[in-house]
């Protein structure tokens, strides 16, 4: 049985319905957040991707089908370094399409890109519960260097407390703290809503 040839090009606002169906498997099977749910949204980041020279979207196509896309943003490879690096992230192939090579020419898309940007570091994440995508990455020479969590802003500040430390100050003209700012804006929405309901 012979194999289709895997095409990858970047991503157009027509592909976004293909996009949110390929993404919407990571959603099913992990806790990543981030992705498009609709088709008009995905279509607008698209767009948006599209209009930025350091960031790419890339679908992986057999038989001009997407079935696969990844994310690649350059950046800076740290706070204190000159040097950027390609971000690869949101990697993902439909099952049926898996172990066929639509990965391995997505990461070649991503590799050529940073050649083409003179960016000498590829930095690659994977879901923690896909064993297939580590795995995979681990072959390529991917080495782990890196666990990255994530959550929403609200549910951090639910466990963090009301006031924070002496030295998590806000460097503003008036130096008030995280807290103190929190607590206004507290107020005045609890005065908002007192007034709307009056």
């Amino acid at each position: 049985m012979s194999r289709s040839p895997v095409q990858v090009r970047e991503a157009m606002p027509e592909d976004a319905t293909a996009v949110v169906a390929a993404w919407g498997t990571i959603r099913r099977t992990s806790t990543e957040r981030g992705v498009a749910t609709s088709s008009e949204e995905a279509a607008n980041g698209i767009a948006r991707v599209a209009a930025d020279p350091d960031e790419r979207l890339l679908v992986g196509l057999v038989d001009d089908q997407v079935v696969g896309v990844a994310h690649l943003l350059r950046a800076a490879a740290s706070p204190l370094n000159t040097e950027s690096a390609i971000y690869l992230t949101h990697l993902n192939v439909l099952d049926g399409h898996r172990r066929h090579g639509v990965g391995k020419a997505l990461i070649e898309a991503a590799v050529s890109w940073a050649e083409e940007k003179d960016t000498p570091h590829l930095l690659a994440a994977a879901s923690v519960h896909s064993r297939d995508a580590n795995r995979f990455m681990a072959r390529l020479g991917l080495a782990q260097i890196a666990i990255v969590r994530g959550a929403t802003v609200p549910a951090l500040r639910a466990k963090l407390p009301v006031e924070p430390p002496p030295g998590a100050m806000v460097s503003s003209r008036n130096q008030r703290s995280v807290g103190q700012v929190l607590a206004q804006r507290r107020l005045q929405r609890r005065a908002q809503q007192s007034a709307q309901v009056r």
